[in-house]
């Protein structure tokens, strides 16, 4: 895996010094497409604003997978509803060549909007406990949707630049980490054309509009839930001696986990352990004879999943057992999305044909994230796959808030708001010329 990455990097190397002079005067697509763009563009816009104004919850996106099915089965693809769900596959068969998959999300977050926009969304939803709670799109997917259903029309109508079968999947479920699983169980991969390549794509607070970013290898983390419930004997707070206090085993426990991170784990593989939750006690002077933690666990590599995982469980079992807890504690781990794997020689293909749309100075190298992406599961499943960031932020504003040590408010915030026109318009402009370059006439 370090030898593919080295590789990327060696491949990038080689594609900026001989594309360079290329990328510097190459126009942002190809006339044809960029005037279609052009002209596409009011449209694309009030599509982004419709789906803004009326998000949908996860597995609940009845709505917007119809408007974008409707779309895309009136430009000639062959639609699927109702996939994993609420799931969206359309297939563009357009001769010999390789299969192409383009992912978007369309579900959106348990927010309550504060961002000020004229089509702000009021919309309300019943979560996964049944209780309403306001909708928003605070993750970016109405952009995601709008580029999706732009680029599928620009391929749609220019099939004489590509070759190949074009498959567009509007996956239902991301944030809760669960809508790519369901579509594979329901026969995504057996049911229709296998990919051969899959590529998507998420705004990025903190980027500058009009850049886009790449990672090589692991670019985002693995996520387990864990909840640990630690039994003690309760009592009155005024005699500690006659119990055995859990909220003291707890804070030991959580002190002991972050060592975890400090003193077991290399440095160079990264691990996050964050408590997000104690519960535990009703008032001052009771001791409880329970404390519930509530935790979240990132990594990139398997086998550090594997080993933190193993140490979390021995360490609240020694914390007990040193205490002389009545009872051994409980530990229930709820394995979330696997790490996402960017393709090294995907990634460089895609960076090449990026710079010569974008230019080279819009085409950054960006860190790896420690969020989650069920986008992990087509790499899991064999496809060569990439997910990319693209800027939303205006730059202007990006760069002030970081000379004053602060970013402006990111993905998942009530304030989110994507500088739409250049962050659209790159999303479109790269996925085109990604797609365009996988699918080019003449390839096997």
């Amino acid at each position: 895996m370090k030898s593919s990455v080295r590789l990327v990097q060696s491949l990038l190397l080689a594609g900026v010094i001989g594309g360079a002079a290329h990328a510097a005067h190459a126009a942002a697509l190809p006339p044809a497409f960029t005037a279609q763009l052009d002209k596409d563009y009011p449209a694309i816009e009030a599509l982004y604003q419709d789906l803004h104004r009326n998000p949908e919850l996860a597995f609940n996106e009845h709505q917007t997978a119809k408007k974008l099915a409707e779309r895309v089965k009136a430009l000639g693809f062959e639609v699927t509803t109702g996939v994993g769900g609420t799931g969206i596959v359309a297939i563009l068969k357009n001769g010999p060549g390789p299969v192409a998959m383009l992912r978007t999300e369309l579900d959106a977050l348990p927010v309550l909007e504060k961002t000020g926009l004229p089509f702000a969304s009021t919309a309300t939803g019943k979560n996964a406990a049944g209780e309403t709670v306001p909708v928003m799109h605070a993750c970016g997917h109405d952009v995601h949707m709008a580029a999706w259903y732009a680029t599928a029309k620009l391929m749609a109508e220019n099939r004489k630049a590509w070759s190949g079968t074009l498959m567009l999947v509007g996956q239902p479920a991301e944030e809760p980490l669960k809508g790519s699983a369901a579509m594979i169980k329901d026969g995504l991969l057996k049911r229709f054309p296998k990919p051969d390549y899959a590529l998507s794509m998420h705004d990025e607070g903190t980027l500058p509009a009009g850049q886009v970013g790449y990672r090589a290898g692991h670019f985002r983390a693995s996520a387990d839930t864990v909840t640990i419930t630690i039994h003690g004997q309760g009592g009155h707070g005024a005699t500690p001696q006659e119990t055995r206090d859990p909220v003291v085993m707890a804070a030991r426990v959580v002190m002991a986990l972050q060592t975890l991170v400090s003193r077991e784990n290399n440095p160079a593989d990264p691990v996050v352990i964050t408590v997000g939750a104690i519960n535990g006690g009703t008032q001052a002077n009771i001791v409880p004879d329970q404390v519930k933690l509530l935790l979240t666990v990132r990594t990139y590599k398997p086998e550090v999943r594997k080993r933190v995982l193993a140490s979390i469980v021995r360490e609240v079992e020694g914390t007990a057992q040193a205490a002389g807890a009545p009872k051994k504690p409980q530990v229930d781990i709820v394995p979330g999305a696997d790490s996402v794997y960017n393709d090294p020689e995907l990634v460089a293909r895609a960076v090449t044909a990026m710079q010569g749309a974008l230019g080279t100075e819009n085409v950054v190298e960006m860190p790896a994230k420690m969020t989650s992406e069920d986008f992990a599961n087509f790499g899991q499943a064999g496809i060569k796959s990439v997910l990319l960031h693209v800027g939303a932020v205006e730059p202007k504003k990006l760069a002030a808030a970081r000379a004053a040590g602060k970013y402006p408010p990111g993905t998942h915030s009530p304030q989110w708001a994507p500088e739409f026109k250049p962050t659209v318009r790159s999303f479109i402009t790269a996925e085109t010329a990604i797609l365009l370059d996988l699918l080019k006439p003449g390839q096997k």
